[in-house]
């Protein structure tokens, strides 16, 4: 009897724990839908308000602009207001962008909204993993920090199969006035304007789970911590971590200074550089231009975006390769594996373009191959690495440092690789790309450690150790 109701009682920590993690993933849903959805709007804009290169790369760039501005103040609006709160805040940017930009009646108008989305997927993209971080416990952590990522390449492909199904639709009969624009002669708007729907969702889900138990507990209410630490893993794992918490250093203030101090100085690095590397490896150029990439290599438009969804899907299948290892084989052998398939695969994408085999499946073959390394490593592990290895008086301030930094290399390839294919060619654009992503084999080697089944407080033990150890 007492086994069945402890059985019980499992069974509704892990379903508690999945629904709140799942809500949270949902500002990854969002960003991967945001960041996706351009794709197919790229060459419709320009074609409807006459773009170059320059402002091509603009509207495309122009969000990730805004990601920049979003990040730089949610870790401090997190640290002092909670984190719940500024995922809703999120929420509310991402469904005023959504709804903004299908109405938008000018390029500069459509500019401010990408703007404003923008600033909902730089505060998602720092706050839900923190979130979903310190709500798990460590044995499923990894796990649940890499459901953020399957929500994110979900998100994509659904961007990507919204995007094929009203291009294959817009010829279709709409009446005339504002229907007729959004849904055929301008579909672009229809394609942005969808993501209002499941930024309508998050926003409601998101007054249905509680706040973050560590953010609690910085914040002194110790009670309502433990109820909600109690209901994800039990009295006996609450009363542990909350031990733990306790256990560290008092003296430590909430200051940004604090990464700064000798001991966490390689947990800084490692924060700033593994971001940085996952978007300068052109994942992005991939998702924000890979109908253009996929047009040079001889599709069309529409069979461009039919392998942009393919694309997606694999993304989406991968990312179930980390979820179920990353807890097992832990972060550091995935992201060996997966990095160095991504540089293998840009190098001989490049070298196809360069002998012009072009024709045939091979570029989307390898581009495929290039996105399943990319699913399984990069995407997901960086953010269950960033999550779970600065100390937690800082984690807010820290990992929106490590999302900057992130945001800051998506801007800079969203912004560049229009000017790279025209200027450089598709072959010497993949090359720049695979010298680019190698140096993550070199700071995975030599700084990032594994904390496989480390709890937070752990992790945080280890960095001081190892500094008096070596001191």
């Amino acid at each position: 009897m007492i086994d069945t109701i402890t059985q019980n009682q499992t069974k509704q920590s892990a379903t508690y724990l999945y629904l709140v993690c799942i809500v949270a993933a949902l500002g990854g849903f969002l960003f991967g839908f945001d960041t996706a959805v351009i794709s197919g709007t790229v060459s419709l804009v320009k074609n409807d308000f006459k773009l170059d290169a320059v402002s091509e790369g603009w509207f495309v760039s122009c969000a990730l602009l805004g990601c920049i501005i979003g990040v730089s103040i949610s870790g401090k609006l997190s640290d002092k207001y909670g984190r719940k709160i500024v995922l809703i805040l999120s929420a509310v940017l991402f469904l005023a962008s959504a709804l903004g930009c299908m109405l938008s009646e000018s390029f500069t108008v459509l500019i401010v909204f990408r703007l404003v989305g923008g600033l909902g997927i730089g505060v998602a993209s720092m706050v839900s993993p923190l979130y979903i971080s310190e709500f798990s416990p460590s044995r499923y952590r990894g796990m649940m920090v890499s459901l953020y990522q399957l929500a994110l390449t979900i998100g994509i492909v659904l961007a990507y199969f919204s995007n094929a199904y009203l291009a294959n639709h817009a010829a279709d009969s709409y009446g005339s006035g504002t229907m007729n624009t959004i849904f055929s002669a301008q579909v672009w708007r229809a394609m942005l304007g969808l993501g209002a729907i499941p930024a309508a969702v998050f926003l409601v889900s998101l007054f249905l789970v509680p706040e973050s138990p560590r953010w609690l507990l910085l914040k002194g209410d110790e009670q309502k911590a433990k109820a909600i630490l109690t209901k994800i893993d039990g009295a006996t794992a609450a009363e542990s971590e909350i031990t733990a918490f306790k256990a560290q250093d008092e003296s430590e203030d909430a200051s940004i200074n604090e990464l700064f101090k000798p001991a966490y100085r390689k947990a800084l690095w490692i924060g700033l550089l593994l971001p940085f590397l996952s978007q300068v490896c052109g994942i992005n150029a991939v998702i924000y231009y890979g109908p253009r990439i996929l047009e040079q290599a001889g599709f069309t438009l529409n069979s461009a975006l039919g392998g942009q969804v393919t694309i997606g899907l694999v993304n989406v299948v991968f990312t179930f390769v980390a979820i179920f290892t990353i807890d097992k084989w832990g972060r550091k052998p995935l992201l060996f594996a997966g990095v160095g398939g991504a540089v293998i695969s840009l190098v001989i994408i490049g070298a196809l373009f360069a002998l012009g085999i072009t024709s045939g499946p091979w570029i989307l073959i390898f581009i495929l191959a290039f996105i399943a390394c990319f699913a399984f490593s990069f995407g997901p592990v960086c953010w269950v690495i960033v999550g779970e290895i600065f100390p937690n008086a800082v984690r807010g301030k820290a990992m929106a440092l490590a999302t900057l930094s992130l945001w800051i290399g998506n801007f800079l390839v969203g912004q560049l690789t229009p000017v790279m294919l025209e200027g450089l060619g598709s072959s010497w654009t993949f090359w720049l790309f695979a010298i680019c992503c190698s140096p993550a084999l070199w700071l995975t080697w030599k700084l990032i450690p594994e904390t496989k089944g480390m709890s937070l407080e752990n992790i945080e033990n280890y960095w001081k150790e190892n500094y008096k150890a070596k001191a």
